[in-house]
């Protein structure tokens, strides 16, 4: 063999080689777009339901993002809405959907940015009483009791308890019972004059608890809960991860009616600036 045909063959050899060590040792751009992105992003959900319920309903998202984005994606589950609170605050999630508020205060405190949002739901509190209660307006309120589901919950309690006071000069003696679902029972059992919740949770009690309430007054509207991230990602990996949920919104649209968020659209943090010229800084606790 000469020379000429010795270096052909071993030039092709060594482009072969260098082929399959490329195709073994690269790894997705998406995953390793920075040095600092995590191979497993924690995903934080504000504990709306109990927790067998917020794992049916979020666990199959949280497979499904893995799935595009080859990073593992783990459902964190918080105790509470105020456990929650102080895990965003600490930065623990790279990914959360959370209360509009919330996301005002996650912003101040780490920074982070809301990439998808509900393009068709609007958030607003409704009050309730039980349907034979002689209640028939919020000033009869005035200086008794009413159960929220936490302080920061912020249709059903935080807005709800700003507008009262603000604007109505209601001033009620706040009961947190941890859930929506504790916050109708309350009212539905005589413990509570009445209760704050949102038009959805109330429509997924059972029959013998929405039919013995009545709304007594719905606060106004703001933008439903958005997904947020972490600045900590990288822009590319951000922008990676708000691909990826609306791509699976187009596709796969039952992922998110159960958390629920109809219509996923894009979000920034203009969406819910605004929440902090209303005043809500003053009842949070």
């Amino acid at each position: 063999m000469n020379l000429s045909v010795c270096k052909l063959i071993a030039n092709l050899a060594f482009g072969l080689f260098a082929g399959l060590f490329l195709i073994l040792t690269v790894e997705p751009v998406f995953a390793q777009s920075s040095e600092d992105a995590p191979c497993t992003f924690r995903l934080g959900v504000v504990p709306q339901f109990e927790q067998r319920r917020l794992t049916a309903v979020w666990e199959p998202l949280a497979n499904a993002i893995s799935l595009k984005t080859t990073c593992k994606v783990k459902l964190h589950g918080s105790n509470s809405i105020p456990e929650f609170e102080e895990e965003f605050k600490a930065g623990l999630f790279d990914i959360a959907y959370m209360n509009p508020y919330h996301a005002v205060m996650a912003h101040d405190a780490q920074g982070y940015e809301p990439i998808v949002r509900s393009d068709e739901s609007r958030l607003k509190g409704i009050l309730v009483v039980r349907k034979d209660d002689p209640i028939q307006s919020i000033t009869d309120l005035h200086g008794k009791e009413v159960a929220f589901p936490s302080p920061n919950a912020l249709g059903a309690s935080l807005l709800m308890r700003t507008e009262l006071a603000e604007l109505h000069g209601v001033r009620v003696v706040p009961k947190y019972v941890s859930t929506h679902s504790s916050t109708y029972i309350h009212v539905v059992k005589n413990l509570v004059a009445a209760g704050g919740g949102v038009a959805r949770t109330l429509r997924e009690q059972p029959d013998k608890i929405k039919d013995a309430l009545r709304i007594l007054y719905t606060t106004s509207e703001v933008f439903a809960h958005p997904i947020v991230v972490h600045p900590r990602l990288a822009p590319e990996l951000r922008e990676g991860i708000q691909t990826t949920l609306l791509e699976l919104a187009e596709g796969s649209p039952e992922l998110f009616e159960s958390i629920p968020m109809k219509r996923p659209t894009a979000s920034n943090f203009a969406d819910y600036e605004g929440l902090s010229a209303m005043g809500l800084e003053a009842y949070v606790e």
